[in-house]
């Protein structure tokens, strides 16, 4: 590459914090995991109610699991300014919006990772949750929420599909039985070779009147008939 053009190394560029209004201030990388300490671009120094001025008060720490580096956990270490108010006394955190929704345990960047890992490279939620270092519980919990928010109730996701499969993912494991749900994926990508197949829903149950419910609700202008249903697991004789 005669005209490469190189910048200063950037920790933040590279592992996606500029995207989450934090900068890195610190780093703890070992061979098992990475830890950035992190602080908030942004100040946030005016009362949100009177609008005066404020003082520095001290801060606090928000740990979240992040985008892992390579396949090693990644932790956020946030530190957070608190801020008193010089008018009413009201004391407020800054906002961390833009790098985790309010009481998450995963930033942005994770969530991202993780669905695309359980939807287009089909990881399973222990291998999600291992790479983030969370819980099971917590990677599935979160990372349906943000399909269901960024696929499923996208209004425009049943645009130009004209293939599906249906597949069944097993949710939960109980002493009394599994728990199972069936997964409606977009194929028109992949029958097309255009890109990777998509998830448009996920219904409870796995048998074939579950599937039918859901074709069922789909709106009349989107026409069945020219639907190829493919059973990417195949309901058997099941229901």
């Amino acid at each position: 590459m005669p005209q490469a053009t190189f910048t200063a190394p950037d920790l933040g560029s590279f592992t996606g914090l500029d995207d989450l209004g934090l900068i890195a201030v610190g780093q703890r990388i070992t061979p098992e995991r990475a830890e950035l300490e992190c602080r908030v671009v942004e100040p946030d120094s005016w009362c949100h109610r009177c609008g005066c001025q404020s003082l520095p008060r001290d801060t606090v720490v928000r740990t979240l699991a992040h985008a892992p580096m390579g396949w090693r956990p990644t932790t956020l270490r946030v530190r957070i300014r608190r801020y008193r108010c010089t008018g009413c006394a009201h004391v407020w955190r800054q906002d961390t919006t833009r790098a985790a929704q309010p009481k998450a345990k995963l930033s942005r960047s994770g969530l991202r990772w993780g669905l695309q890992g359980l939807v287009c490279e089909h990881l399973s939620v222990a291998r999600v949750a291992d790479a983030l270092a969370v819980s099971r519980s917590t990677a599935n919990t979160a990372i349906l929420e943000e399909g269901r928010r960024v696929l499923i109730n996208d209004e425009h996701r049943l645009d130009a599909v004209t293939t599906i499969g249906v597949d069944e993912h097993v949710w939960r494991h109980t002493r009394r039985g599994d728990k199972y749900a069936s997964v409606i994926i977009d194929l028109t990508p992949v029958r097309h070779r255009s890109g990777p197949a998509r998830l448009l829903d996920m219904v409870e149950d796995r048998s074939k009147q579950a599937f039918k419910e859901w074709l069922a609700e789909r709106p009349q202008e989107w026409s069945l008939s020219r639907i190829l249903c493919k059973g990417v697991g195949g309901f058997g004789d099941r229901g």
